[in-house]
């Protein structure tokens, strides 16, 4: 096992030690933002700087790489795949999200930079210089043809969840609402889930370490953060989830024994009832109408009340 190798086992390691630590310690930006993490950066520019290198690192990886892996039909899908991803979420998606989000600390943004400038490097540096050469069949290869699929997936129930969070504040507005739509009514982050999907299928199609390694980093880091939304949502709406399961319930008539309708008042004058018809209700409809008017305007009732009146 080479240098290379070692070095994104101990990749892989941080993120062992880091998913328990966040299961505790929430990361303090967004819903879950808080004091004392030092000086702070605005949530646009935090968002830009932090995803920034993960397009640019893996690009240079590309044009400064080996070309006898570079010139291959495989590794330009390799790159195209990873670039729609990242120029999306670090040049577009900063900029299309609502105001009111709190500034970040800053320290959360550079540990971002660096994480996403080290797993850029490690993935291009692979691909483009010392992983295995992927000639033009790698396209037909079940492996990337199945990891194409579930990155597919995952972008599309990321970017799907993302929509219905942006609609969920009008210009101007600040604060949360639950979200619904898409996969909200199943869990409670699938943009998240859509997340973690597509970085599988990205080590499938890859079927390499530094890929392997970037699933593993996606579910350590996203996990323990969908885990403390659901906690959030819990704690400021205490009916989440509004999609809560069915339970039985039977909506009856109010119902005489007999079916026999009754009419009248009883404490308060201006409150009449019709009631007691039970399942033959729009069977009586009309002549319960029509009693119920006569005595709404205090005249002698069409149809004889005997044993039909409250008192």
């Amino acid at each position: 096992m080479g240098r290379f190798e070692l070095l994104v086992l101990g990749f892989v390691a941080i993120a062992a030690l880091t998913f328990p630590l966040l299961l505790f310690v929430s990361a303090p930006y967004g819903r879950h933002a808080r004091d004392g993490w030092g000086p702070r950066i605005g949530a646009t520019a935090g968002w830009f700087v932090m995803e920034a290198p993960a397009p640019i690192g893996f690009a240079l990886c590309y044009f400064l790489g080996d070309p006898a892996h570079t010139r291959t039909p495989a590794a330009v899908a390799f790159l195209v795949i990873w670039e729609a991803h990242y120029v999306h979420r670090a040049f577009v998606f900063p900029f299309r999200r609502r105001g009111g989000q709190p500034d970040m600390p800053l320290l959360i943004a550079a540990c971002s930079f660096a994480f996403n400038a080290i797993n850029g490097y490690l993935n291009g540096r692979w691909l483009f210089s010392l992983g295995p050469i992927h000639a033009g069949d790698w396209l037909a290869d079940p492996r990337f043809l199945a990891g194409v699929a579930l990155f597919a997936l995952g972008s599309f129930l990321n970017q799907q969840s993302d929509r219905i969070l942006f609609r969920l504040r009008r210009p101007g507005e600040t604060g949360y609402r639950i979200p619904h739509g898409g996969l909200y009514g199943l869990v409670s982050c699938p943009n998240y889930l859509g997340e973690i999907v597509a970085w599988s299928g990205w080590a499938l199609l890859t079927f390499s370490l530094p890929g392997l390694a970037f699933a593993i980093w996606t579910a350590a880091n996203l996990v323990p953060r969908a885990r403390a939304h659901h906690r959030w949502y819990r704690e400021q709406f205490p009916d989440y989830p509004r999609e809560a399961p069915p339970q039985h319930w039977t909506g009856l008539r109010p119902m005489t024994p007999e079916g026999t309708p009754l009419f009248g008042r009883k404490k308060y004058a201006n409150l009449y009832f019709n009631c007691g018809q039970g399942h033959m209700g729009w069977t009586m409809a009309h002549g319960s109408a029509r009693i119920t008017a006569d005595l709404i305007a205090g005249k002698k009732t069409a149809i004889p009340l005997d044993g039909m009146t409250l008192n």
